[in-house]
C-alpha cells in the first residue's frame, strides 16, 4: 500500500501583462461627451456676444449708430443659432428646421432696421446663450469629472444631461410655430411673382419693340416717303399709301395680340367661360370646354386660370400628339379647379420644357396647386387648384345719382 502522499499539480502562472482597461461605450454615447465639452467655450462666446451686443447697442440708443449695432448684433445671434443648430444636429441627432430670414430686397434702410429690431428669432437666440451660461459650466464640469473618476456612470448622466440641451434647442433655436414657416414659404413664393412679373415685363418690351414699335417707325418713313412725293409722282404716292395702310392693319394686329396676351378684354367682359373657349378655337386639335361656375372669381385668380389653360393647351398642339382634348373648370368649396386632358403620347412633367415647371412656381406663388398625370403612352391630366377669391364689385360699381 503506498501511503506516500500525491503528487501536488503545479498551477500555471503566466506572467503577461493584462490588456490596458478600454472606454466601452458607444459611438452616440461619445458624441454626447463631445457636445457637453464644448458647451463651456460654445455658451462662453455667446454670453459675451451678447452681453456686449445689449450692452453696446441699447447704451448707444440715444445716437444714430446705436440702433443700427443692436439689429446688426441680433443678425449675429442668428448665425450663432445656426452653428449650434449644426452641432446639435452632427453630435445629438437633434434636426431642426432653419428659421425664417430677415427680409431682403429692396425695402429701405429704415424697414430693414425695424424688421432687424423687431426680429423675433434673433432675440430667442440671444435668450437661449444668455440663459446657457450656468448650464455650460455644469455640464462641462460633470462631464470632466466623470470622463476620470466615475466613468462607468457617464453614458447615464450624458444621456440625463444632453436630454436638457435637446430641449433647449428645440424650445429656442426653431421656428416658434407653423406661422413661421409659412411665412418663409410666402417670402419664396413672392420672389417667384416678382421674378415672374419681371420676365412678363421684359416679354412686352421685347414684343413691343421688335414687333409693332419696328413696324410703326418703318410705316412712318413710308408716309414721309409719300408725303415727298404727292406732287412730284401722285401714282407712286398713292401705291406708299395704300402701302402704309396694309402696314396700319398689321400693326393693331400685333398690338390686339399683345393686349390679349396681357390680359384678353374678352376674359373682363364675359369671363373664363367665354374666354377659354375662345382659346379652344386656337388650339390644332378638337377641345370641348366645360366650366361650371355660378360666380365669378377675383380678378387676379380668374386671370391665372386664363393664362394656365391657355399655356396648357399650347402644349397639346405642339407637344401632345393628341386627337382631342378638353378642359372643365368647376368650384370646390373654396378652390377653383381646373382638369386639362388630352389622349395624346403623354411623358409631360414639371421637369421638361414645356413650360410645367412655370405654371407650377406661378400657382404656387398664390397658395395654389399643380399636378400632373402623363404616363408614357398617354393620356394626360393635368389638375390645377388655385384659391377661391370672391370678386370685389365696389370696383365696378356705379356712384348712385
Amino acid at each position: 500500500m503506498n501511503t506516500s502522499p500525491p503528487t501536488a499539480r503545479r498551477a500555471t502562472v503566466t506572467t503577461d501583462p493584462l490588456p490596458p482597461p478600454r472606454f466601452a461605450f458607444e459611438t452616440a454615447t461619445w458624441k454626447e461627451v463631445g457636445y457637453l465639452l464644448l458647451n463651456l467655450p460654445m455658451v462662453i462666446v455667446g454670453f459675451v456676444y451678447v452681453v456686449t451686443m445689449l450692452s453696446v447697442g441699447l447704451g448707444l440708443a440715444v445716437t444714430v449708430i446705436g440702433l443700427p449695432l443692436l439689429a446688426a448684433g441680433l443678425a449675429g445671434c442668428r448665425l450663432l443659432g445656426k452653428v449650434e443648430r449644426a452641432r446639435a444636429r452632427d453630435l445629438l441627432g437633434v434636426r431642426v428646421e432653419e428659421p425664417t430670414p430677415l427680409p431682403r430686397g429692396r425695402m429701405g434702410f429704415l424697414r430693414w432696421l425695424w424688421a432687424a429690431l423687431k426680429d423675433p428669432v434673433g432675440w430667442r437666440h440671444a435668450l437661449y446663450f444668455a440663459a446657457r451660461l450656468p448650464w455650460g459650466i455644469v455640464t462641462f464640469v460633470i462631464t470632466l469629472t466623470s470622463l476620470f473618476v466615475a466613468w462607468p456612470i457617464l453614458p447615464f448622466l450624458s444621456r440625463g444631461m444632453t436630454t436638457v440641451d435637446r430641449a433647449m434647442v428645440r424650445g429656442l433655436l426653431q421656428p416658434s410655430d407653423e406661422l413661421e414657416r409659412r411665412i418663409a414659404e410666402l417670402e419664396s413664393d413672392r420672389g417667384v411673382v416678382v421674378d415672374t412679373a419681371a420676365a412678363d415685363l421684359r416679354r412686352i418690351e421685347r414684343d413691343l419693340h421688335d414687333g409693332a414699335q419696328a413696324r410703326l417707325v418703318a410705316l412712318a418713313m413710308d408716309l414721309g416717303l409719300a408725303k415727298e412725293k404727292l406732287l412730284e409722282d401722285p401714282e407712286a404716292a398713292a401705291k406708299m399709301v395704300g402701302d402704309a395702310h396694309g402696314e396700319v392693319k398689321i400693326a393693331l394686329q400685333e398690338l390686339r395680340d399683345l393686349a390679349r396676351g396681357i390680359h384678353p378684354a374678352i376674359l373682363t367682359d364675359r369671363g373664363l367661360d367665354a374666354a377659354l373657349s375662345s382659346v379652344a378655337t386656337r388650339c390644332t386639335v378638337p377641345v370641348s370646354v366645360t366650366v361650371d361656375l355660378r360666380a365669378r372669381p377675383a380678378e387676379a385668380i380668374e386671370g391665372i386660370a386664363y393664362f394656365t389653360v391657355s399655356e396648357l393647351l399650347q402644349n397639346v398642339s405642339k407637344h401632345s400628339r393628341a386627337r382631342s382634348a378638353s378642359v372643365d373648370v368647376w368650384r370646390a368649396d373654396d378652390r377653383l379647379m381646373i382638369q386639362v386632358r388630352d389622349d395624346g403620347q403623354g411623358g409631360a412633367d414639371t421637369s421638361g420644357g414645356t413650360g410645367m415647371a412655370g405654371l407650377a412656381e406661378r400657382l404656387g406663388s398664390v397658395d395654389g396647386l399643380f399636378v400632373v398625370n402623363s404616363p408614357v403612352g398617354g393620356p394626360t391630366v393635368v389638375t390645377a387648384e388655385l384659391p377661391w377669391r370672391d370678386r370685389d364689385f365696389r370696383k365696378t360699381a356705379q356712384p348712385r345719382r
